[in-house]
């Protein structure tokens, strides 16, 4: 049987930016994150940028915590460092 891994979890900072910016995390979202960071995982990585259509999410794969989010809209110029990797979702 394949093990089950720990649920995400978000930071107080990541979800007060996801209120504030009006990012949608519903379940199908969840599943996704879930899945990329599992993906991030098998290859190794740390902390992984987690792009979907609408935000950028920073996650601490070892803690399975989104540690910051932000709206896609709101990236122009962003520089983002202390990451080892991103996913696509």
């Amino acid at each position: 049987a394949k093990e089950v891994s720990e649920p995400l979890r978000f930071s107080a900072h990541a979800a007060q930016r996801i209120r504030e910016r009006g990012i949608l995390i519903d379940p199908d979202m969840m599943s996704r994150l879930g899945n990329a960071v599992e993906k991030a995982a098998a290859k190794g990585l740390q902390d992984t940028l987690v792009l979907t259509r609408d935000a950028a999410l920073i996650v601490n794969v070892a803690n399975r915590m989104v540690v910051t989010a932000m709206d896609r809209g709101l990236m122009d110029g962003n520089v983002f460092t202390n990451i080892d990797g991103a996913v696509i979702i």
